[in-house]
């Protein structure tokens, strides 16, 4: 019965969809074609800097760094392997095109080890650098002879760039490897390229305090100091500030730094020698009287002058009295020491002393004014100036005056030799150079003022009142072509 039932009512809906003969049939489906797939891009080529860390041959080409000429025979090591350049300065070592400390060695240059990125080329140049040709003290020298030995570079010259610190240029710029580090009155300091001259980074001392002093060069660091009693030391590469030392006292000496040891005085009368490693005193002395001379090391003692006449040499390992001797005034400037003689200035003794680096005195040349000037000693000839404008030159062994000639104006900073010619500036703004045994006159450049010169195997710098100038010799036309 019951399926009977579940039969009939099928049955019905079967009937009932069917419906009348006047309805339409559902319009039928529509169905779209599929869209055609997209090509594939093409894989872009790699670049040839992408293969990172594939052998190579790579090209190291070493350059002296200031005279810019080719170095051979220099041995080149990278990424564990050794090559020695050829008589072009190049050699070719096969290793990872990556970053890769490259360290260079070759007799008669400082020893050099800086990453190289050969990633976007395989030829790259190292630059290294003649000791002699450097200039990384006030002084040029520990002995502060103010007279480089190894530079030649003579006028006539040619103006290369020049560049403003905006305030007074009391003391000249120190140069290191193809980097000039200059400071102005208000301490603010300038790394310049002695190449382009531009500026590679300017430190401004917090406070602007007052500085009379030239940096120094210590490694990879800036040393300076003070009228505020403080030293500072900068990373050389970008300029910022890693530390500092109260000494208590301004300090108005540039560094003298010998195995990490920053030998300076300060106008309370003491000695300092400051370990640049430990950031301690490795000793202090107190000597009685202000100290505005920079320290000058020779024959196993320090040299410096104070405001009571005193001459000191002292033990650089622990301030120990070696010998103390007196002139006839306040020694401002700063001692020079060649051929076994320690030559001193005094301010308000208007003279130049000389003795033995034993202690022994030698002469006395007197001028009639001030002698705040610094002497320069090179070849036999101690060169130096008062404040009459009077610019000398007197013979190192017995005192005679070879020769003098006026300059115009007060002479206050100390003369520079540079290749036979000594060099002068004066309160008449304008920097004079002479022939170092005869006094004859070789140039007058138009701006000048304290300490004249410094500057390195390629160039020397000029000082005027607040602007630096770079100059280097005039070649001939042929020489010109030449290049």
């Amino acid at each position: 019965m019951k399926a009977g039932v579940l039969v009939l009512a099928v049955l019905v809906a079967v009937l009932a969809g069917c419906g009348s003969g006047h309805q339409q049939a559902a319009p039928p489906t529509q169905t779209h074609p599929k869209p055609k797939p997209k090509p594939k891009p093409k894989p872009k080529p790699k670049p040839p800097h992408k293969r990172i860390g594939k052998p190579a041959k790579l090209v190291v080409t070493i350059l002296d760094g200031d005279q810019r000429v080719r170095v051979r025979g220099a041995r080149v090591r990278l990424a564990g392997k050794t090559g020695r350049t050829d008589r072009h300065g190049v050699t070719t070592i096969t290793a990872p095109r990556r970053r890769i400390v490259v360290s260079v060695s070759r007799r008669g240059y400082m020893p050099v080890s800086e990453r190289v990125d050969f990633r976007h080329s395989r030829w790259q140049t190292v630059d290294v650098y003649q000791p002699g040709l450097q200039w990384p003290l006030y002084g040029a020298t520990t002995a502060r002879t103010q007279a480089p030995e190894k530079i030649r570079l003579r006028p006539p010259f040619r103006l290369v760039w020049s560049r403003g610190l905006g305030r007074l240029i009391e003391f000249p710029a120190v140069v290191d490897q193809g980097v000039a580090y200059i400071g102005n009155a208000r301490s603010i300091v300038h790394a310049i390229s002695m190449r382009s001259g531009h500026f590679d980074w300017v430190h401004r001392t917090p406070g602007y305090p007052r500085m009379a002093s030239s940096p120094a060069v210590y490694g990879n660091e800036i040393v300076y100091h003070t009228m505020s009693g403080r030293v500072y030391v900068l990373e050389r590469s970008n300029g910022r500030l890693e530390w500092s030392w109260n000494a208590g006292a301004a300090i108005e000496p540039s560094p003298i730094i010998v195995n990490g040891i920053d030998y300076f005085g300060t106008a309370g009368g003491e000695m300092y020698a400051l370990d640049l490693h430990t950031h301690r005193l490795k000793w202090r002395r107190y000597l009685g009287a202000k100290i505005t001379s920079s320290a000058a090391l020779a024959d196993g003692s320090l040299f410096v002058g104070d405001y009571a006449g005193r001459l000191w040499a002292l033990s650089p390992a622990n301030g120990s009295t070696h010998w103390v001797k007196t002139v006839n005034g306040k020694i401002y400037g700063t001692p020079a020491v060649a051929g076994g003689r320690v030559f001193v200035p005094s301010s308000t003794g208007n003279s130049l002393t000389a003795f033995t680096t034993g202690g022994h005195y030698l002469w006395r040349d007197t001028a009639g004014y001030y002698v705040y000037s610094s002497p320069a000693v090179a070849d036999g000839v101690v060169c130096w100036g008062s404040y009459t404008g009077w610019f000398y030159g007197s013979s190192a062994a017995t005192g005679r005056i070879l020769w003098r000639i006026p300059t115009g104006g007060p002479i206050s900073g100390a003369p520079v030799i540079v290749d036979g010619v000594a060099y002068v500036g004066s309160f008449a703004g304008r920097i004079i150079g002479v022939n170092l045994h005869t006094g004859r006159r070789l140039l007058t450049f138009p701006h000048g003022e304290y300490v004249p010169v410094s500057g390195n195997g390629a160039r020397l710098l000029f000082n005027g009142f607040s602007r630096i100038y770079a100059v280097e010799p005039r070649r001939s036309k042929r020489r010109q072509l030449a290049r």
